[in-house]
């Protein structure tokens, strides 16, 4: 009888160095049955004769474990780019990599043609700090033709002990010839939930992945960042998340809605699911502006599309990634897994994402900012209360400038500043948010 404890619905994108599940309990047993009465046995025989010539005729000696192995992978391979075949190392390693801490890159991949594709590198790991980027498209490993090689093994390959380098030879729009990243490996610990004050009364909430505990977390903060000062409105950066767990990213959506729907799964076989929000608002409806873009996928784009969908929040950046597809991930009994595309799922609307993404309502592309060299003060501006002998203002008020890192400034921290300052999506989501406060007091 299959284990239920490691059932699993998965909603990160394809196999990766970054491995993150959801877990939710699954029967399979109709869905076995249905397949073994409509099972042609004279295929199961033709592959019991090839393997059989390989292990007497084969240029060298293989065991029956690695062509089973072998043959799973090609059939789970040849399905989607999500349905894979897990070894009993893979398979260890999807159980530790949900805690959050893990050895590696810091890269979620998916199949592709032509090589691997970067579907994001995680922020601040190895792989993001060495300038890895969303779409990028791994040819070579170190020396290996990436094209010749499954998912799985890719994965093993750029595995491998904390501190040793691996070179990632990738091509990249607008480039015109490949670029070689080298990458120092590192036991990455993933902070799933962030928080800040962006600008006086405005929040920015970021959620680089859905862990275990995120919404916990993330609430947290939240009600951290309320004793700190009055939030009038809040950003959820989900940019470049690759997805995680299914009940983390229903449980986050459901922090800012009141109603309405969630997410449904629909599948040929087994149960179809709803997930629709209970009563509250952690922001009790302030304005809340959704960041996301080409690596934001899977989970993701599940609370994007809810937040959309019931027009309570507004998305800004680019198109997300375009994985409305669901997998199960299914142990047997000798320590090995694999992961099947089961289902799709749709928003609120109806509507399935799968290989579309979901739009911005405001597109904002990413712009490199590049510090400017001033001279002081030569940038700096002059007003009429600068003007010496200047008329006061006739309010009875005295005019004064608010002091940096005063409370009227809020707790705008220096990391902030140079984040913003960098981030010009972010400035936009900022801008618009103050535009959104000003015109719903009206």
């Amino acid at each position: 009888m299959m284990n239920k404890t490691w059932s699993r619905a998965v909603l990160a994108t394809g196999t990766s160095v970054v491995l993150v599940f959801a877990v939710m309990a699954w029967n399979p047993s109709e869905g076995y049955q249905l397949a073994t009465a409509s099972t042609d046995y004279r295929q199961l025989d033709k592959f019991a004769q090839v393997m059989d010539a390989v292990k007497k005729s084969y240029v060298r000696e293989v065991t029956d474990e690695e062509l089973i192995d072998g043959a799973l992978s090609g059939m789970m391979s040849n399905l989607d780019p999500h349905s894979t075949y897990l070894d009993k190392e893979m398979f260890k390693q999807m159980q530790v990599d949900t805690s959050g801490e893990f050895g590696g890159l810091g890269i979620e991949i998916s199949a592709s043609e032509g090589g691997i594709k970067i579907v994001t590198p995680i922020e601040d790991t190895p792989a993001d700090k060495a300038g890895v980027q969303a779409g990028d498209l791994i040819v070579k490993i170190n020396d290996e033709l990436a094209k010749d090689m499954s998912l799985p093994e890719a994965v093993k390959k750029m595995r491998g002990k904390p501190g040793t380098g691996i070179d990632l030879t990738v091509f990249r729009e607008g480039e015109k010839k490949p670029l070689v990243i080298h990458i120092v490996r590192d036991v990455i610990h993933v902070k799933s939930v962030k928080s800040g004050w962006v600008a006086p009364g405005y929040v920015w909430l970021r959620v680089t992945q859905f862990q275990e505990n995120s919404t916990k977390e993330l609430t947290k903060q939240v009600e951290a960042l309320k004793q700190d000062g009055k939030i009038m409105g809040a950003v959820l950066d989900l940019r470049n998340n690759p997805g995680g767990l299914l009940d983390q990213a229903v449980g986050i959506s459901d922090l800012f809605l009141s109603d309405g729907g969630i997410v449904s799964t629909k599948s040929r076989v087994g149960e179809n699911l709803d997930f629709n929000a209970s009563k509250g608002d952690i922001l009790n409806g302030l304005p809340l502006v959704v960041l996301i873009n080409n690596g934001s996928a899977s989970a993701s784009e599940i609370v994007s599309g809810a937040l959309q969908d019931n027009k309570r929040a507004l998305l800004m950046g680019t198109k997300s990634f375009g994985k409305g597809s669901v997998q199960r991930v299914i142990p047997m009994p000798d320590g090995t897994a694999f992961k099947l595309t089961t289902s799709l799922y749709y928003t609120p609307s109806g509507r399935s994402i799968q290989a579309t993404g979901i739009e911005p309502d405001v597109p904002v592309e990413w712009v490199k900012i590049e510090p400017v060299k001033q001279e002081a003060d030569a940038l700096k501006g002059i007003s009429e209360r600068d003007l010496k002998g200047h008329l006061e203002n006739g309010n009875g008020k005295v005019v004064s400038k608010v002091k940096e890192g005063s409370a009227e400034a809020g707790l705008v921290t220096e990391d902030m500043q140079q984040r913003l300052g960098r981030d010009n999506q972010l400035q936009r989501a900022l801008d618009v948010l103050k535009a959104m406060h000003v015109f719903s007091k009206r």
